[in-house]
């Protein structure tokens, strides 16, 4: 099955890592989670989750891994700072390897800058963003453009998660 690369650090969206990597691990792939440092506590903005990373991602090669998922809150916000979770992100992309990126989990993708032209949602709050960036911004609970998944908000789970473990097979 099919191994995936998580990029997080602290104040992610509990909910939307923990329900994909269930149904991602309950579908036999593998979710490696990288962070800023390997074997780091990281904490959900709710305080429900907490996830300790398993590389730092000074040690990660994107080549090492068959997608990407970006959980939402405001952890994709704090990545995008760090040029090393950019140019990683971008790998996925520029390989047309699966991604999956919810509520504010695309922002690391327009830093990226590899949203021109492609159909995508977002939060709310990065809709303008989104399109700032050349996005087709689509207000729906999933949008799957060739090999990216996007949703919305928690509410979209069920639909982010069947999209993405389609692309997985």
């Amino acid at each position: 099955m099919s191994k995936i690369a998580c990029v997080m650090t602290d104040m992610f969206e509990d909910s939307e890592y923990t329900s994909p990597v269930q149904e991602f691990e309950g579908g036999g792939h593998e979710v490696m989670v990288i962070g800023p440092e390997a074997g780091k506590e990281v904490t959900g903005k709710n305080g429900e989750a907490k996830v300790k990373t398993d590389l730092a991602i000074e040690d990660a090669k994107p080549e090492d891994y068959d997608a990407l998922f970006i959980p939402g809150g405001f952890s994709p916000d704090i990545l995008r700072a760090d040029d090393r979770f950019v140019h990683f992100a971008r790998h996925f992309m520029d390989q047309d390897k699966p991604v999956f990126a919810i509520c504010h989990g695309p922002q690391l993708l327009i830093t990226a800058d590899v949203l021109k032209d492609r159909k995508v949602t977002g939060f709310k709050s990065i809709h303008m963003d989104l399109k700032h960036a050349g996005a087709d911004f689509q207000d729906k609970e999933v949008v799957v453009c060739h090999n990216l998944v996007t949703s919305r908000t928690p509410d979209d789970l069920p639909a982010f998660n069947r999209e993405s473990l389609k692309l997985l097979k």
